[in-house]
């Protein structure tokens, strides 16, 4: 196992993500302990010391279900993280009950890293909002010794987490990303990422195979990467395409099979980064997926739109949306006024006759619309109201 230094911490490279543990019968709240115990067990075995959880996953089940398998293990021998729901908060929780209950559910007196979790366009003023005062409560944790390191998750956009830092940049200790070759691009996150570095703490990278979609790959690429390198899979190609970037600390996998895991041991045993024929290979197959809206962001159509649409910003989302519909896009839909969403568009094609690159907008506007409806709204989901 490769292990970097986190402030005088060994701390493993490959996490194990809680967030789709084995469940039984499709049911993600009836989850499969036998099989995370025996998942939980060989992780240990091979190397891998971080374990990643969160107050919603799974339905509210995964923290306790991780932690009964971790039990058995001295507590030193593990680094867990787990994170504050500030982008569930409506109206009557407060961090200091969410907190003690986790700490209940996982059975500890203490969490090695704790994350504000999913700072986005839709939780960005709440987590500033000072009626909650969620990061000086977490703060005040680690003073009392309940949290060894805190940092944040996030989806959102670069002018959101500079919003985030701005205010509590000087305590954060680390920041997780969705880092891999498609959405460098794709989410801008080469931006993201460079911005944060900027402040001299660690990226801990999330969906570094991007829910799955780079762990198969079209005959061609499967053809040039076994030229290259015989003995890995895509998946493997996917985390060493992260190798190759200095600031990462822990890579997540939500490994829920052996396979997935004995795999990602296997990968992780040495650190092996793309060289640039190679790193041309991912780029060349990330090129493939990226059906993208041709939008340079010029915002003429802005100019043009007699509704003052985000027209680049909503045309970012459908972007995103080809890639397969998620909770990620349909809370930064929710999280704009009603009067700014794509179904506000009036379809009068005003945008169309200024768009350089001769973009159906209205068509695409009303496509999103119709993804984003798919989906239940994020509150809907939740019993946190």
């Amino acid at each position: 196992m490769e292990y970097f230094n986190f402030q005088g911490q060994r701390v493993s490279r490959l996490g194990f993500g809680a967030m789709r543990l084995p469940v039984i019968d499709g049911n993600a709240g009836n989850i499969d302990q036998e099989a995370v115990q025996a998942l939980i067990d060989r992780a240990l075995e091979g190397g891998v010391n971080y374990f990643d959880t969160a107050y919603s996953y799974h339905l509210g089940k995964s923290e306790a279900s991780l932690c009964q398998a971790l039990e058995k293990h001295p507590r030193e021998s593990y680094l867990l993280a787990d994170k504050f729901p500030g982008h569930e908060i409506r109206s009557v929780y407060k961090p200091a009950e969410i907190f003690q209950e986790q700490i209940d559910r996982c059975g500890v007196d203490y969490f090695d890293f704790y994350l504000l979790h999913n700072v986005t366009e839709l939780s960005i003023d709440t987590y500033l909002d000072p009626r909650w005062n969620m990061v000086e409560f977490a703060l005040e944790q680690k003073a009392a010794g309940r949290i060894r390191h805190v940092g944040f998750s996030t989806h959102g956009r670069l002018d959101t987490i500079q919003r985030f830092m701005e205010r509590y940049g000087e305590h954060m200790e680390f920041c997780q990303l969705q880092v891999n070759y498609v959405d460098w691009s794709l989410q801008k996150i080469k931006e993201k990422y460079d911005y944060v570095s900027s402040f001299g703490i660690p990226v801990w990278v999330m969906e570094p195979l991007r829910g799955g979609l780079l762990a198969q790959v079209n005959e061609e690429t499967a053809q040039r990467m076994a030229a290259l390198r015989p003995q890995e899979t895509p998946a493997a190609w996917a985390f060493r395409w992260l190798q190759s970037l200095n600031n990462i600390g822990v890579t997540l996998s939500g490994m829920n099979s052996f396979q997935q895991l004995e795999d990602n041991l296997a990968t992780f045993s040495t650190c092996a980064p793309l060289s640039a024929e190679e790193t041309q290979v991912v780029e060349d197959f990330g090129a493939e997926l990226l059906d993208r809206i041709p939008c340079t962001s010029c915002r003429y159509c802005v100019h043009h739109c007699p509704l003052e649409l985000d027209i680049p910003n909503l045309l970012e989302h459908a972007n995103n949306a080809r890639l397969g519909m998620n909770y990620t896009i349909r809370m930064g839909i929710d999280a704009l006024p009603p009067e700014k969403r794509p179904d506000a568009c009036i379809a009068c094609g005003a945008c169309m006759q200024a768009c350089p690159q001769n973009i159906n907008i209205p068509q695409e506007l009303a496509t999103l619309q119709t993804e984003v409806d798919k989906l239940p709204t994020w509150a809907e989901t939740r019993k946190y109201d």
